[in-house]
């Protein structure tokens, strides 16, 4: 078990940064998919069919799209349309993308695709003529999300959300591919070094699951937190 040492010639420490860095990503990507989803929730509910259009067609595209060509292509096209924009205004720069940007924005991307369709649904689940007494007090439309909708909207969307989650924080390995060096690629470094492969990879496995474990809990502890007042009222 050398191999695993923190120290000398262990990779127990560069794993464990590969672990954090993954934990990183995923609560960093977290609040953009979250916030685009709860955007396009509100395109699809929209009165508007153009809007409406609009929401469907984003997430048929990032739905239907793997995951990790979604990544490869915002992290080399990201790179190749800025070094074109650069190139139209006359400037001849080396524009690079950070590894973890382009994880963030290419996970987020997906995540708001799915969260939105969890969201959509809990949206319209919340009761309309609770919004319309809202407005009937004189309350703007800020104030009725803030107060009526969005407690709702969160307490019903929240096992589906919790699933999508617990989905990013493993795809969260697939950004190893453009060399981030979080927990998959430290561990395919490592084994590749050591030739312990089983040894890495039955670890990378049991932090994997620790992460979603420890993921589950804390989600059943916010449900039971955000369904007091149902229970009570019942």
């Amino acid at each position: 078990m050398n191999e695993l040492a923190l120290g000398g010639t262990g990779w127990g420490g560069q794993i464990a940064d590969g672990a954090l860095l993954t934990i990183e990503l995923a609560f960093a990507t977290l609040p953009f998919g979250f916030a685009l989803g709860l955007g396009l929730a509100f395109l699809k509910d929209s009165s508007h069919w153009f809007l409406r259009a609009a929401g469907e067609a984003y997430t048929t595209v990032f739905r239907g799209l793997p995951e990790l060509m979604t990544l490869l292509l915002i992290y080399y096209g990201t790179e190749m349309a800025l070094h074109a924009l650069a190139a139209s205004l006359g400037y001849d720069v080396d524009i690079e993308i950070s590894p973890f940007c382009a994880g963030v924005l290419a996970l987020g991307l997906v995540l708001g695709a799915y969260s939105s369709e969890v969201l959509s649904g809990a949206l319209r689940a919340v009761e309309r003529g609770q919004i319309e007494a809202g407005q009937s007090l004189g309350m703007r439309p800020l104030a009725v999300f803030l107060t009526i909708q969005f407690p709702q909207l969160l307490r019903i969307a929240l096992p589906g959300l919790g699933n999508c989650w617990l989905v990013l924080l493993k795809d969260t390995s697939l950004v190893s591919v453009i060399a981030l060096e979080e927990l998959t690629r430290k561990t395919y470094l490592a084994a590749g070094q050591t030739k312990a492969y089983f040894l890495f990879f039955s670890v990378a496995c049991v932090l994997y699951l620790t992460m979603t474990i420890l993921s589950g809990a804390g989600l059943v502890g916010l449900e039971r937190y955000l369904d007091r007042g149902w229970r009570a009222g019942r």
